[in-house]
């Protein structure tokens, strides 16, 4: 929102949320039903027709740009600002899309209601040289001029300051307008569009051709990386007048008062509002190689539909939890199906985030397969070697550190990271698998003054640390598995074994659950029960007269930056305590490996959790 919000700020259609297409519908419906039902062909109006699908291009094009500017800024390469974006960036942008309704709208409106704008041919080409020369002349001169009144601090503090609130720019903050910004831009890049129409030289190419323009243009001048060689003006010295580059753009977001031109930085020229560093920043970005992550996370994707949460996917979706679906994912099952398919025979894992704390640079990888594949047998020669893959080549990049998230960790797929230090044993790099800060969290997390818990679900390496640290500390553990009992019973001395028994009484009101916890198990637990989950997945909710904790997580420190999405299921800026612990042995510069039975000093990394600045997010009521 502007600073002091003018008239007109709001769309239209704000109030219907995401429910805001079906102000297109009327205008889709009757095009499409006048297209299929016309007689004969000299009654359709491609062009009419065409508008939807035109839409649904853009909508898909501007998504492309964003999940290739986010790949990119992520690995560094030709980044040019380094500063972060944020959720409040996310939520401020989410309605980038408005911009398409409202074009849909008009050119609706100017096919019913300009004689010259019916059934226009596919191509004409003096209307495609008249509609590049007036973009190049009038659009560009009256552009900068209403750009530069824009930043008048009248209608800058009602209006484009909205725009300027994101400093680090993504290819759809070139749209992101109040609604009365967009009415001035649209008459402006009107002008060569009705100047065809009314002269009779106007077709669907030359239409469709000039917005799809205009959507690269303003993407490429936002999204952050550099890409346009510098060769390119050598060879063409005019060139550098009549195109300008991302980096161009970005410095008129980072010192706001050059770099006015829309896409041709002649007019800055003219006027001396050339940035004087525009040259040097250019250069600088095209050499920047990609980023070396002193803490790389390994992470993978979960259900079918986490392709969309990803942060290379829809932003507005990574920046919720996990569970917090749109409806309309649904409608892009086929998209999805395929996605699958692709995992299943080929995958190569990729960098999708990139977080700051102090100066420790971290960055998140994940593994191109979904859960599900995890639980084939078939498929886990072929992870374990992605996992190594992404281990090996992180040590080559210089990392400190390798955390392994989710599965990547399953003690039936790799024994708990195990499997790669025994087959490198002279490997640099240290593999955590966080399971100490697990414990450490789900301990915090058992009220004060609890005397017994109930142990349930899959007994892990995490599961049985938390049994035994319980025992030694004088709480009575219940466990219903027998082999698991025993084996535990056998690591304890005979004071804390009298604390672990093998029962299935569901009396106490704190159950420690991990995967594996059936329905009925639920069902069994008594009124007001709470469920602590020692897993990295959570339980189903199937009560609602108990309480749920979050798996094993921290809230994360202000000073950790670039945080725009959330981790799974975990709300925002909350960390998994697996992912936590890897940041930790960055920080403290701890040189050594957790992983199969190794098990780091619980009490010494939740001590350091705390120290730099993470928050346990369960509470802690004392028992009753």
């Amino acid at each position: 929102m502007a600073t002091k919000p003018g008239i007109l700020t709001d769309w239209p259609w704000t109030p219907l949320g995401n429910f805001k297409y079906v102000v297109l519908a009327p205008w889709a419906i009757h095009s499409t039903y006048s297209f299929i039902m016309a007689k004969d062909s000299s009654e359709r109006d491609l062009g009419n027709f065409l508008i939807f699908p035109f839409l649904l291009l853009r909508i898909v094009h501007d998504q492309i740009w964003i999940s290739f500017s986010r790949y990119r800024t992520a690995k560094g390469q030709t980044r040019i600002v380094d500063k972060s974006i944020e959720f409040d960036q996310v939520d401020r942008e989410r309605n980038w899309d408005d911009q398409i309704i409202f074009n849909g709208i008009l050119f609706y409106l100017g096919i019913k209601f300009l004689k010259n704008a019916h059934k226009l041919p596919i191509w004409r080409t003096d209307g495609v040289v008249m509609t590049a020369l007036i973009h190049a002349g009038p659009v560009e001169f009256l552009y900068y001029w209403l750009h530069r009144a824009l930043h008048h601090h009248f209608l800058y503090s009602r209006y484009h300051s909205h725009h300027h609130s994101s400093i680090v720019t993504e290819p759809i903050t070139s749209v992101v307008h109040p609604f009365a910004e967009h009415i001035s831009y649209f008459a402006l890049f009107a002008i060569p569009l009705l100047t065809t129409i009314f002269a009779g030289k106007a077709s669907i190419i030359s239409t469709a051709g000039y917005i799809s323009f205009v959507d690269i243009m303003n993407n490429m001048g936002h999204c952050n990386f550099e890409f346009v060689p510098t060769w390119l003006f050598s060879v063409f010295p005019p060139l550098k007048y009549l195109m300008y580059t991302p980096s161009f753009h970005s410095l008129h977001h980072t010192q706001f008062r050059t770099n006015y031109s829309l896409f041709m930085p002649f007019y800055d020229y003219i006027y001396n509002t050339m940035d004087v560093s525009t040259d040097k920043l250019h250069e600088n970005s095209l050499k920047r190689e990609a980023e070396s992550a002193d803490v790389v996370h390994l992470s993978h994707l979960t259900t079918i539909e986490s392709i969309y949460h990803n942060r290379l996917g829809f932003a507005s979706i990574a920046s919720n939890p996990q569970g917090c679906s749109k409806w309309y994912i649904w409608l892009m099952w086929p998209l999805t199906l395929a996605s699958v398919f692709v995992t299943w025979l080929y995958g190569s894992t990729f960098v999708y985030e990139r977080n700051v704390f102090n100066n420790l640079t971290l960055q998140t990888w994940a593994i191109p397969k979904y859960s599900i594949q995890y639980l084939m047998q078939w498929q886990r020669e072929s992870i374990n070697n992605l996992i190594e893959e992404a281990i090996l080549e992180a040590q080559d990049k210089g990392t400190k550190v390798v955390s392994l998230g989710l599965l990547n960790q399953e003690e039936e797929l790799n024994k708990n990271g195990e499997l790669y230090i025994k087959r490198y044993p002279d490997l640099k790099v240290k593999v955590v698998d966080g399971s100490s800060l697990a414990v450490g969290v789900v301990l915090n997390s058992i009220p004060k003054g609890t005397t017994q818990v109930v142990l349930r679900g899959n007994v892990t390496k995490v599961a049985y640390a938390i049994a035994l640290a319980l025992c030694q500390d004088g709480i009575q553990v219940a466990m219903v598995r027998e082999n698991e009992y025993k084996r535990l019973k056998s690591r304890l001395n005979p004071e804390a074994g009298n604390n672990l028994v093998l029962s299935k009484s569901t009396a106490s009101k704190i159950w420690l659950v991990g995967d594996g916890l059936s329905e009925e198990e639920q069902m069994m637990a008594s009124k007001g029960t709470v469920f602590i989950p020692f897993s990295q997945f959570p339980p189903k909710k199937m009560r609602k007269d108990c309480s749920y904790f979050t798996t094993p997580s921290m809230f994360t420190p202000k000073h950790l930056e670039n945080v725009d999405s959330c981790e799974n299921w975990l709300p925002r800026r909350v960390m998994s305590a697996w992912r936590v612990a890897g940041i930790l042995h960055g920080l403290e510069g701890w040189n050594v490996n957790e992983c199969g039975n190794m098990m780091f000093d619980v009490e010494k990394i939740w001590q350091a959790s705390l120290h730099h600045g993470f928050r346990p997010i369960n509470h802690q009521p004392d028992s009753e």
